[in-house]
């Protein structure tokens, strides 16, 4: 899908270190609920598996979104039918087969190449107990109503806008490192990926000379070679998409310090790419910073509180993360109560720490924004309540 190479390997070491996490948490996270003892009764509540879980992985991140759902799944007792994206097929082959190599039992992952039309039809079957998907705001309200057609949950990672705040006492210089990254980080296609920056006003100045030095620094070109740090869009639409909403910035009163236009490898002069986008002086007015980008290019808005700051990472209707730069703890606590996200991070971003197993993002009647990890969406609950004296 365009990932670079250096990229592309980083996944590959996050799928192992998220899959041992996975193991680490199975043993605790799937054990029996003992209920308080009550003479003559065993009562508890255990964890059983949904039976096939459907996984839908998405594009962007191939291995990575998938491990989420394949290992937990199994590991709480499921089979997975796994369909990938059809720009990323082969990669569903490849979990079929390392399950395979492992001396899995035949069928407990197996990967389902269909269209996208044909998922509906597969949720209907009656073995799907529950079906996880990644990707689209309109494709999951679709995936969510076949599936409650038949009362099974879904677990639904969906649009987003994620919003960070560089406060007054930030260190400016770690702040524009890490948020540039976060959001330029595989040409801006993550589901986390920082879209826009509210910079306090007494640091505004600083962030931006950085924030643009080492947007420039960017190199386009083919994704296979080593030196390639930012790839091509996946996406056929995608180039002219963030173009607009360049262009709707600019007429509303934004900087455009650098990039913004539909551009070629310099190399060969092909590839789907667009130059890396920085701009300033962006409000809610824009689409920049309202609608999700899924692309390289960043908004950033100079504000002059923290209560200002919460306020605007707030006014959306996505919710998956949002990030604070202070060095006050007690700010950042502050922050995390008034934002209304899945995961806050302090001085960092776009990250999914494997040990934070669950996180629930809010919901709006634009497109809900959910994320669901781990092993509860994978199991459901069953009481036990033995009664050893008929006569007690």
């Amino acid at each position: 899908m365009g990932k670079p190479l250096a990229a592309s390997r980083g996944e590959v070491r996050g799928v192992r270190e998220r899959a041992e996490a996975m193991m680490a948490l199975a043993p605790a996270s799937l054990a029996p609920e003992q209920l308080p003892e009550k003479p003559s009764f065993t009562r508890r509540i255990e964890k059983v598996p949904v039976g096939v879980v459907l996984a839908i992985a998405p594009w962007n991140y191939p291995l990575l979104t998938a491990v989420n759902c394949v290992v937990p799944a199994v590991l709480a007792g499921n089979a997975v039918q796994l369909k990938h994206s059809p720009r990323t097929p082969l990669c569903a082959d490849a979990f079929e087969r390392a399950f395979a190599a492992a001396g899995a039992p035949a069928g407990l992952v197996q990967a389902l190449p269909c269209s996208n039309e044909a998922v509906h039809a597969a949720i209907e079957l009656p073995q799907i107990g529950l079906v996880s998907f990644t990707g689209s705001v309109k494709a999951g309200h679709a995936v969510h109503a076949s599936a409650s057609r038949r009362f099974i949950d879904t677990t639904l990672e969906l649009g987003g806008k994620d919003g960070a705040y560089v406060a007054a006492d930030a260190d400016v210089a770690a702040a524009a490192a890490s948020l540039v990254d976060g959001a330029f980080y595989n040409a801006g296609q993550s589901c986390c990926a920082i879209e826009r920056v509210y910079v306090h006003e007494t640091v505004h100045e600083e962030f931006v000379a950085r924030a643009l030095e080492l947007v420039r620094a960017y190199r386009l070109g083919d994704p296979r070679d080593g030196a390639t740090s930012l790839g091509p869009l996946a996406l056929l639409s995608a180039p002219a998409f963030l173009r607009g909403q360049v262009l709707d910035a600019t007429a509303k009163g934004a900087r455009l310090l650098c990039g913004g236009v539909e551009t070629a490898c310099p190399a060969t002069g092909r590839g789907r790419f667009f130059a890396p986008a920085l701009l300033d002086g962006c409000d809610h007015s824009m689409a920049l910073m309202r609608d999700e980008s899924f692309g390289p290019v960043l908004g950033v808005c100079k504000v002059a509180s923290d209560a200002e700051a919460a306020e605007a990472v707030d006014d959306s209707p996505f919710g998956l993360t949002a990030c604070i730069f202070t060095s006050d703890v007690e700010r950042a606590e502050a922050f995390a109560a008034r934002v209304d996200v899945g995961t806050v991070f302090m001085n960092r971003c776009d990250y999914l720490d494997p040990l934070l197993p669950w996180t629930g993002a809010k919901a709006s009647g634009k497109g809900a924004s959910l994320s669901a990890h781990g092993f509860k969406a994978f199991t459901r609950l069953k009481g036990v309540h033995f009664k050893h004296d008929p006569l007690a």
